[in-house]
């Protein structure tokens, strides 16, 4: 593999561009390639079986287009495909995980909320997770029913947004949580929302830049970094509706972008 081929990033909708604005910010010469699988979204309606099909679609898709690594920004595909991925494929595959080995670092009441999918919350990969770092701490967990929705919708700040929120994010205030855990590639994109509800005495984590730099890190240990010199760049793709898609990922990106149908 050449330093100057593509990266491949992708999620089941838009949350993943949550991950890829990390990825952009911190490897700004790097060529990426996002795909939104938004025809299949959300992922957690999906059996493990048909999320692991997808995956391996894409993958597919983005080696044909000669990429040198990928980024699985989407915690329930990573859960459901991860393993396999890495046993058949060559390239370097990052993966998402909630964040919950920090958030027991930084806790002080010992109480954690975790706000994820279902499909995430019921993983062996996550049951495994928190027997492995969240021992020391209560662990809550939160399914966000509804919230991949919303923002695929463009509904971030809406009352009805608001009023689900506060559904699933009461009980663990309850229950004395300080520290939350976005579990979703999604739910970053509620933030602003989330902070007025829990307040500023709750520390909310995401993964996305832990991402970045864990693929600055493989880059790096692979000699895969592009040249300093290189014009970075991002190209989009979308299996759902383009005019939604590409009207979406403009108001996320902050800047008018093209998608491209992604056709299998």
């Amino acid at each position: 593999m050449s330093s100057q081929q593509p990266i491949g990033i992708f999620d089941s909708g838009i949350g993943g561009l949550s991950v890829l604005r990390h990825v952009h910010d911190l490897l700004p010469d790097e060529q990426l390639i996002y795909v939104a699988d938004g025809a299949h979204m959300p992922y957690g309606s999906l059996t493990p079986g048909e999320i692991e099909e997808r995956c391996r679609r894409i993958t597919v898709f983005f080696i044909d287009r000669g990429a040198k690594a990928l980024v699985v920004a989407c915690n329930t595909a990573t859960a459901a495909a991860i393993e396999n991925l890495r046993q058949d494929f060559s390239l370097p595959i990052i993966g998402m995980e909630p964040a919950v080995k920090p958030a027991v670092e930084a806790t002080g009441s010992g109480v954690i909320g975790v706000l994820a999918t279902s499909g995430t919350l019921a993983s062996e990969k996550f049951s495994m997770l928190v027997k492995r770092f969240g021992s020391s701490a209560e662990v809550i967990f939160q399914p966000g029913l509804g919230l991949v929705e919303q923002v695929e919708a463009g509904d971030f700040d809406s009352d009805k947004t608001r009023k689900l929120l506060k559904v699933h994010l009461l009980p663990l205030l309850e229950r004395g949580v300080d520290v939350l855990v976005l579990g979703c590639t999604h739910y970053p994109f509620l933030t602003p929302l989330i902070r007025e509800i829990v307040g500023r005495n709750v520390t909310i984590l995401d993964t996305g830049s832990a991402i970045a730099v864990e693929l600055k890190r493989q880059l790096e240990k692979n000699r895969l970094s592009a040249a300093t010199s290189s014009a970075g760049g991002v190209q989009f793709f979308s299996s759902g509706e383009i005019e939604h898609s590409q009207s979406m990922v403009s108001h996320l990106w902050g800047r008018n972008v093209v998608v491209e149908k992604f056709v299998e």
